[in-house]
């Protein structure tokens, strides 16, 4: 797979000397058993998978190489180039503005561009109508498209059941930024409707199968469907595609409740004409990330840390695979906590910034730390995470002891 140029300021050593050693022993990455790094009276287990993916790393370079590019031209952010804040701040401290907020909440108006400026469309992508917009005005908007790949295969496999004459049915958050997009460039192929998770694709089935009526279906799902949609018709023939931040097997059970729902309204022998086939939507890091969290999960720890930005969908379901079997902490930075006695962190659930007190378990050594990160987070903020805990124990390991298994291991098959 393609390397890509990501600053050094996002990359880190004590997780990358982990990775280097895990890219070493297990090359094709089948191995999800987590990585144990191990400092005496506190270990932390690195999950195989994580941090930034395909898509991200490709965002950032592609970024970077517009600022490196066009020193004497404006530039500008569609909206944030990912869900994390780190990334975002360090763009907008080399003068890179952000014309619209990942709400779609405009900041500066469009038409304040200028052909000469420089636009750079999101890893996230955009609408149809945004693009159309920016074009109006002169504005490039393919040199520094940085919308992800796993994206763009969505909205393929959207217009390829588009144009068989099925319907959509998007698995995602009407109002992230991804979705938008993807609704966008879907309604364009055929009917559209989005459903957030197992809840709502019940009700979409329970109209599939004529259990609620047409009145129903437009009631509850105000604002998720497509201008014309008409469930009467739109609804016989169907595809599932997805946001794909949301989770893999949450998606393949929307898909697999749909198509059980085409089976009961018109008979399984007729289920290939009322029914596509879309499971090769899902997006490989997505999938790895989740796998290797559950890997991390079944290996046991006392506590578990996620780092990630608070707006990042993938990271969020990270923390909600973790916290049915641990306390656990979605942070953005080892800024969260000072001591084992506080910590600010964020809630998935009701979307606000709570504080825990009496958090980490600090006197029950050894601590098991499990930590993991979202895909748009850079390496170096789990490297802080690890340093402060250390921090707590005086007779903790150095970092180059804990790190010395690993760096063995990189040497002996170098050797």
């Amino acid at each position: 797979m393609r390397q890509f140029d990501v600053p050094t300021f996002y990359q880190s050593p004590i997780i990358s000397t982990v990775q280097d050693a895990r890219e070493t022993t297990d090359p094709r990455k089948k191995d999800l058993s987590p990585s144990v790094i191990d400092f005496g009276p506190v270990r932390f287990k690195i999950a195989r998978h994580f941090g930034f993916c395909f898509g991200v790393e490709q965002a950032i370079e592609i970024a970077y190489e517009a600022l490196e590019e066009n020193p004497d031209k404006r530039i500008f952010l569609l909206s944030e180039m990912i869900h994390n804040p780190h990334v975002n701040e360090d763009l907008r401290e080399r003068g890179i503005q952000f014309l619209r907020t990942t709400s779609g909440e405009q900041l500066i108006p469009f038409e304040e561009l200028t052909p000469d400026d420089v636009v750079i469309i999101p890893a996230f992508g955009t609408t149809l109508e945004v693009e159309q917009r920016l074009e109006e005005l002169g504005v490039d908007t393919e040199s520094y498209d940085t919308t992800c790949p796993f994206v763009e295969k969505v909205w393929r496999k959207s217009s390829q059941i588009g144009d068989d004459d099925y319907s959509i049915v998007v698995h995602g958050k009407r109002y992230h930024e991804e979705t938008r997009a993807t609704f966008s460039h879907a309604k364009e192929e055929g009917p559209v409707v989005v459903v957030r998770d197992m809840e709502e694709a019940e009700q979409l089935a329970a109209v599939i199968r004529g259990e609620k009526d047409t009145d129903f279906f437009y009631d509850y799902f105000d604002d998720k469907y497509s201008e014309g949609f008409d469930p009467s018709t739109d609804l016989r023939r169907l595809g599932v595609v997805n946001q794909t931040t949301m989770l893999a097997e949450e998606t393949a059970a929307i898909a697999d409740l749909m198509r059980e729902a085409m089976i009961d309204r018109y008979g399984e022998s007729d289920v290939e004409e009322h029914f596509a086939d879309t499971s090769d939507t899902l997006c490989y890091a997505t999938n790895e990330n989740q796998s290797a969290t559950k890997a991390l999960i079944e290996d046991g720890a006392d506590v578990g840390i996620i780092v990630g930005g608070y707006n990042s969908s993938n990271t969020s379901h990270l923390v909600e695979l973790c916290e049915e079997y641990m306390p656990t902490y979605f942070v953005r930075d080892a800024e969260q906590f000072d001591a084992p006695s506080e910590i600010r962190h964020f809630n998935v659930h009701d979307q606000t910034e709570v504080t825990s007190k009496n958090w980490f378990p600090a006197d029950d050594t050894p601590v098991d730390v499990l930590l993991t990160s979202g895909a748009s987070c850079p390496d170096a903020l789990l490297d802080e995470v690890v340093r402060k805990i250390v921090s707590w124990y005086p007779d903790a390991k150095p970092v180059e002891e804990a790190l010395a298994p690993f760096e063995e291991t990189a040497d002996d098959e170098d050797a």
